[in-house]
Order: structure tokens, then sequence, then C-alpha cells
């Protein structure tokens, strides 16, 4: 009897709905063994290298590179027997031909944005979920149409009630209420004028998703910027004397993140509400403390790997983790799951040197923290006789938060509780 295996395109996190092929590696007839790499995919978050979960040949592989497929669809099919599996395959491939014919025909007839709901998901970059086609469908409402209703789901997806709401004021003739739920475009195209040896750069793909997300961030969120500054100087003179100890103890390089991240995460436990995100008028509180760290990649783009459960960890598994993370990071090996459920982020502009920064909120979290650099400056100080100009480590940290839930006095007093974690820092701190 013959056997085959299915391919489909995985779920890589919770709210993705569909990937990209970026490169195919094998091709139909190689013969894979368990866990070689078959292709590679992008999403909105992350770029992954997929695994064969089993040995045989590729019989038939049915998306080309550079095609967006939904969650679950079958992308190919691997004989695990050896026999010849082609019967089953005809048939799946006639039904795969079939239903490509019968878009093709329903492209030739249909007028441009007025195309059949099952026809949405391959030619609309937003996300529609079945029921909400099949309305639009029934309703005759067109791709172009639907895609300016502004949805109340999560990242502005369209759900029932606002298609139905739509409806109902189209029917009534209230054009004004209806043209309510109109959206504009998260990217406005604004016309610039390319002069004699300007040039032009077009965007990769990864650079328009984080552009896409930084304007959708300051859509959803109202930002306040809260700033203090921090006498860091016991934790530089720990550092400096601890170093090559702990390099040598544990195997690991300790860097102010990791200390940062410490005082974020003990913050966090005593100021819930800045571990939280809000859906509609709901806030849902987060019981993990799940911290993500903004890491620059080689090619100038930014990624941000989660450290789970931060709260549970001492500083030697914070640096273990955060280490490797961000050395996964910078080879683009991150999988999935080490870039989701994220409930907090810090963004380190002390890396360049910088001083201050007002960071945009890591959406659907609610609050960043930007740590800058360090300096040395004079600071007055009380001594025994009297005050004394001497010269400390210091440091600005800047809190940007989503003002519908959290208000100044929340903001300053948490970023003041890191501040003060961090200057209480104990020098005599053993390893």
């Amino acid at each position: 009897m013959s056997s085959h295996f299915n391919i489909v395109m995985p779920k890589l996190g919770e709210s993705i709905q569909e990937a990209t092929i970026t490169k195919w590696l094998v091709k139909e007839g190689d013969m894979i063994a368990e866990d070689d790499i078959l292709f590679e995919v992008a999403t909105d978050k992350v770029d992954s290298e997929i695994p064969s979960p089993v040995d045989g040949i590729i019989q038939k592989i049915f998306y080309l590179e550079n095609s967006t497929v939904p969650v679950g669809e079958l992308l190919a099919i691997v004989n695990t027997s050896g026999e010849n599996v082609n019967s089953s395959l005809n048939e799946i491939s006639d039904s795969n031909s079939d239903k490509n014919n019968k878009i093709k025909n329903q492209l030739t007839i249909a007028k441009e944005g007025d195309l059949p709901y099952e026809n949405l998901k391959s030619h609309s970059n937003k996300f529609f979920s079945p029921l909400v086609k099949k309305i639009a469908y029934e309703e005759k409402i067109t791709l172009n149409e639907l895609e300016t209703i502004k949805g109340s789901g999560e990242n502005g997806r369209v759900q029932k009630d606002d298609l139905l709401k739509y409806i109902e004021n189209r029917k009534a003739g209230k054009k004004e209420i209806a043209e309510q739920v109109i959206s504009k475009p998260n990217l406005q195209k604004i016309s610039v004028l390319v002069g004699a040896g300007d040039q032009i750069i077009e965007m990769d793909r990864v650079r328009k998703i984080i552009a896409s997300h930084m304007v959708m961030s300051k859509q959803v969120s109202p930002h306040v910027t809260t700033v203090v500054e921090a006498d860091v100087t016991n934790l530089v003179f720990w550092r400096e004397k601890s170093k090559d100890v702990f390099l040598s103890k544990y195997g690991e390089k300790i860097t102010y993140m990791h200390v940062f991240t410490e005082a974020v995460a003990k913050a966090l436990s005593e100021f819930p509400l800045l571990n939280s995100s809000v859906d509609g008028d709901k806030i849902i509180l987060k019981k993990n403390i799940n911290i993500g760290i903004a890491v620059a990649k080689p090619d100038g783009n930014l990624i941000v790997p989660v450290i789970k459960n931060a709260e549970q960890r001492n500083l030697v598994g914070l640096s273990k983790e955060l280490n490797r993370l961000a050395n996964s990071a910078r080879n683009n090996k991150l999988l999935p799951e080490e870039i989701q459920d994220g409930t907090f982020t810090i963004t380190n502009f002390g890396t360049f040197r910088n001083l201050i920064g007002t960071p945009i909120i890591n959406q659907p979290q609610v609050a960043i923290l930007a740590t800058g650099s360090i300096e040395k400056k004079p600071a007055v100080m009380e001594t025994p006789t009297g005050d004394a100009i001497v010269v400390r480590h210091k440091m600005f940290l800047s809190l940007s938060y989503d003002h519908r839930i959290i208000d100044g006095a929340l903001g300053g007093a948490f970023l003041r509780r890191i501040a003060d974690i961090l200057e209480e820092f104990d020098i005599n701190r053993s390893i």
C-alpha cells in the first residue's frame, strides 16, 4: 500500500493567519531525511526555516516561491514508502487545478474590486474570516469596499459585527455614518519631488513591516514619555570588578542589559498594570512577565526576542537566555516562539551612545523602556563635612506608555521604581 505525508503551512504564532514562502530548498523528486530543511517562510514577525517531519521523496510541490499561503494549506506531498503514489496525487492535483481554473475564470469576468468572496484571501493584504467573506459576497460588497471598513478586532481586523453595522448604515442610505467606519491606510503616500542625482531606495520586506507597525502603534495608543536620571555608580563598579569572574564561572559575559532586565522584571511584579494589554474597553493583565529585548541585526533591521517568565530567573539565568537569544537573532536563527508573547519591551539606546529616546510601544503591549548611555557626570553629594562635588556614573531611563490606561502618576512611579532598584544595587553582591 502506498503512503504519503502532507506538508502544510505551519502555524507560526497565535495571531498568524498566513505566511510567505521565500525559498524552497528542495524540488520534486528529491530524497529527504527527517529534519532536513524544506523551505524558508516569512511572516510579519519572523523568518523561519521549516524542517521535514518525515523521511521520503518530495512527490509534489503545490506553491511557488513568494506565494502567500494560509496556515494549514497543503504545500507539498512526501512519498514515505518509496512506492508510487501518483493515483492519489493526481486526485489532489486535479482538485487544486480545478480550484485554480475556477479562480482564473472568475477573474476573467470579474471587474476590478468586485471579486467573489472566496478569492478575497489571495487578493488582499488583510485577513478576513470565512464568515466575513461570505457575508460580503452575499451583500455584494467588493474587495475594495471591504478593505476600507475599520475593524474592531486585533490589528484592526474586520469582525462580523463591524461588517453588519456597515451594511445596516449603507442600506439605510446613511452615507455619512458609513463613512465614519472608513479607515485610512496605515502608510499615507506623500508625493515627493525627485531631483537630478537623487537616489531611490526600495524598502525591503522587513522595513515595510516595521514602518507599518510603527504607524499603527501611534494610531492605536496615545503615547506619553517620562524620563528619569539614575545614578548607577554602584552597578558600574560591581560589573567592572565582577565581569571576569562571572565569565570564568558561568561562561557568559555579564552586561548592563542583564541587570536592567532583572530590575524591570522586579518592577513589573510590583506594577502589574504595566504588564498588560488593551482589548477594546477591556484590560488584560498578563500572568507571565515576558520581556522582549530589541536587538539590531546585521542588515540594520530590529527584532525583539522574548525572555519568557523573566521574573522567575536569577541574574545568571537572565544572562544565559539573553545572550543565547541575541546570538540567534544576529544569525537569523530565532524560532517563531522566541519572538512571541512579549508583555513588555526594553530598547537600549545606549548601545549607540545616545542619551535619551522616546521609543514607540510594541503593540499590543502598553509600555516600553529605553535605556541611555552611561556617562561620568559631576554630582553634588552630602558628606559629613558638607556638600561635595563628586564624579558619578549616570544614565537616563525613558518610559513610553499607553495613556489610555496608564496615567502620569502610575507611569512615573513605575519608572522611578526601576531607577531606585538600579541605584540601590549592592556593590558587594556575590556572584
